[in-house]
């Protein structure tokens, strides 16, 4: 594992900074800026674990707080906010790394959120867009309507998807995929949101992030 590296990143006045941390790979063509999900932060298990293993596959890994998980409050932010806050951390990574392809990805609200600031504002710095976990719908409520703005990007995106994921109905979610030509689907079968399956599928953690860090590592040689 390389060596990390804390960074406090200023987002504005208003906001304040975030936290953000580097793991930096020697050599890496690509830089992946992964974004957390709702509930926990950039220091949370996933997050820490997945960056492990895609460090090891080559990739340099930015991790990095929204403003309301930084200062301990469990209400996400504002939209704008949120958009304020990929925004400066895209810059942040191109400063840092300025040779290297940009992929914004993120676990279920760090991806919905990076893939609806890219829809707003199309930057042309960002080459492709990373899904663990795409929230299509609140649990209990099936909808297509988060996936609207999907249609609006036009850069690669890869949806890693767990079978058992009750956050996104894979037979609403497919036909959605379906109508963008640059959309892959992957799923892991018995998974759910978390990536977690019964202890009867024979399906363990290090098979979950072996299987994440593969399509992810297959999907950018064949994309970016």
């Amino acid at each position: 594992m390389p060596p990390q590296v804390y960074h406090d990143v200023f987002i504005s006045e208003s906001i304040g900074s975030v936290g953000a941390i580097v793991d930096e790979v020697k050599n890496a063509k690509q830089v992946l800026l992964l974004a957390h999900g709702a509930g926990a932060g950039m220091e949370h298990e996933f997050m820490s674990d997945l960056a492990e293993g895609l460090c090891k596959e080559g990739f340099t890994i930015i991790r990095f707080n929204f403003p309301y998980m930084q200062h301990g409050k469990r209400r996400p932010d504002f939209p704008p906010v949120v958009y304020k806050t990929i925004e400066n951390l895209i810059e942040f990574a191109q400063k840092q790394y300025p040779k290297l392809d940009l992929i914004l990805s993120g676990k279920s609200f760090g991806g919905r959120m990076s893939s609806q600031y890219v829809a707003k504002y199309q930057p042309d710095n960002v080459k492709g867009i990373i899904f663990f976990g795409f929230p299509l719908h609140a649990m209990g409520k099936p909808s297509t309507e988060r996936s609207k703005h999907l249609a609006d990007i036009n850069l690669p995106m890869l949806f890693l998807q767990g079978s058992n994921d009750k956050l996104a109905d894979l037979s609403l979610l497919r036909p959605v995929l379906s109508q963008i030509n640059t959309a892959k689907l992957k799923v892991l079968d018995a998974a759910d949101h978390s990536f977690k399956a019964p202890k009867k599928s024979g399906l363990n953690k290090e098979a979950v992030y072996q299987w994440l860090v593969s399509e992810t590592k297959y999907w950018i040689a064949q994309n970016i």
